[in-house]
């Protein structure tokens, strides 16, 4: 019975001096007595949670423990009076408040805080705690995105009153951290105060004001794993398009495949980031890709072109022939079948029936063709067939019997060997006279000639035939030319590439660093 009283007789007091507090009280007008004296408000932040960080609309959005701390004139008693009673709990609206606001708040709804008590003490001091959601406008600079860092800076002041009329002070250097819940993408470095005190354009009184600057640091696993990763992935792969085969078909498509690829990525990272002229860093990173990409790709099509270029193409200049396919492509270990670096290419020896000769420069399988050229009134007389056997040894076919032959084609002598002749039977032909005994001991292989006057589309048919291969393997070779210096350009823009995209790689990890 006695706690119930005691509590009854407390509740009792605490309403009178409720009612006696607020008798005479206005919450309209500054609590001093002197309107001249000033009063002193002390703001404490507490960061609870970082809700979000908006880089496009540049908007942080914070959850904030917002502590007041001021005096009033007005709301002072005496404890024994009331029983003891120290402090009181009541609605905030029913005292004077300070107008703190947030500077540079940036809710499009300018929602205010929540209703809270303030706690009054006996000596008049007013304490009041409120919870609040702020938006706030911050700066966002991406230059390094995603491995940057950013300072949002939370601005408190008055709206009203002047430095003379109410004056704020921090009640710590920092604000307070110890019950932050961790953000997954942004880790926070700190949040020191400072006081300032500004004079603005409209008013010649200063207006004291308590700047927060938050620091973070984006954690930037995330898009390390997302973004730069499979960018890094697909910029290798743009230098493998010059080791494709020319013939595969697929070193343009390669290229703008991977371009693609890269203008995706571009495009997933503008869309989170401000429309500024700060470009970040991992999108320099993607334009760069994307212009050796693109290089590239026009370098693969101008190298397409010399690969395959056609029998009209001019031979290979001698510069390009000294520079290119004997310097450069020993550089970049580009070899012709069989060869090596320790060997030297040489021409294979020809094989035995695989070409012929004309007038004395070719020889065939199939046949001989021997010219010599004599005065067009001379015939096939004994002492020119004396000269061939002499120069020219008998040619056996393996057919027996067959005949070789010559004849006169515009004055000039042909002897035609059909082949050899293995173990022909051969005709003695001796002489009268003193040379009986020696022709007697000698046996002599006997070409029966005969003067033919052919036409002379013979010899143009065998000139064109002959024309037509030497130009069709000049051909073969200056095409084989032309073939290997697209494959040694191929080689060495390569690796132009592949030391390009390890160098853009290792600058944005050193910038990660």
């Amino acid at each position: 019975r006695r706690k119930m009283f005691c509590l009854c007789a407390q509740g009792r007091y605490a309403f009178k001096l409720l009612n006696d507090l607020f008798v005479n009280y206005t919450n309209a007008l500054r609590p001093v007595e002197d309107t001249d004296n000033i009063i002193n408000v002390t703001l404490q932040i507490t960061l609870s949670q970082i809700i979000d960080m908006d880089e496009r609309n540049q908007i942080l959005t914070t959850y904030l423990w917002i502590r007041q701390v001021w005096f009033d004139a007005y709301l002072t008693w005496n404890k024994t009076d009331y029983d003891g009673i120290d402090t009181i709990r009541i609605p905030s609206s029913y005292v004077w408040r300070p107008d703190i606001v947030l500077y540079n708040n940036a809710d499009d709804h300018f929602s205010s805080s929540m209703e809270t008590n303030v706690v009054i003490r006996h000596d008049g001091q007013i304490m009041w705690d409120k919870p609040a959601i702020t938006k706030s406008s911050c700066k966002v600079d991406v230059s390094y995105f995603p491995f940057d860092a950013q300072q949002c800076r939370l601005t408190f002041g008055s709206w009203t009153h002047n430095g003379n009329q109410m004056d704020l002070h921090n009640a710590l250097d920092s604000a307070d951290l110890a019950d932050f819940v961790e953000n997954v993408e942004w880790e926070v470095q700190g949040m020191p105060a400072k006081k300032n005190v500004i004079l603005y354009g409209c008013c010649s009184d200063p207006y004291p004001d308590i700047t927060y600057t938050l620091h973070l640091k984006r954690r930037a696993s995330f898009y390390i794993f997302n973004l730069l990763i499979p960018c890094m992935m697909i910029s290798f792969l743009a230098p493998l398009g010059f080791y494709l085969p020319a013939d595969s078909g697929e070193k343009v498509s390669l290229g703008v495949t991977v371009l693609l690829a890269l203008t995706v990525f571009q495009l997933l990272v503008a869309e989170s980031m401000p429309p500024s002229e700060n470009v970040p860093l991992i999108g320099k990173y993607y334009i760069a890709t994307m212009t050796m990409i693109t290089a590239s790709t026009a370098l693969t099509i101008f190298i397409m072109n010399i690969h395959h270029c056609g029998p009209e193409a001019q031979p290979v200049p001698a510069w390009a022939r000294r520079f290119i396919l004997q310097y450069l492509a020993r550089i970049c270990f580009v070899y012709d079948m069989g060869e090596s670096c320790l060997s030297v290419h040489t021409d294979k020896p020809a094989q035995k029936g695989s070409n012929y000769t004309l007038n004395g420069q070719a020889e065939g399988e199939d046949f001989t063709l021997r010219v010599r050229g004599v005065s067009a009134g001379e015939g096939c007389s004994q002492k020119i067939k004396d000269q061939l056997n002499e120069d020219v040894s008998p040619t056996l076919s393996p057919w027996q019997g067959k005949e070789s032959h010559s004849g006169w084609i515009d004055g000039t002598c042909v002897d035609i060997d059909h082949g050899e002749v293995a173990g022909a039977t051969a005709e003695t032909v001796s002489e009268s006279g003193a040379t009986g005994k020696e022709s007697a001991k000698k046996r002599e292989i006997l070409v029966e000639s005969q003067c033919l006057f052919h036409q002379q589309n013979i010899r143009r048919n065998i000139e064109y035939i002959t024309n037509f291969y030497q130009e069709q393997k000049a051909t073969q070779r200056r095409n084989g030319e032309w073939r290997k210096v697209a494959k040694v350009m191929d080689r060495f823009f390569m690796w132009i590439f592949f030391i390009m995209v390890f160098f853009m790689s290792l600058l944005i990890i050193g910038k990660a660093v």
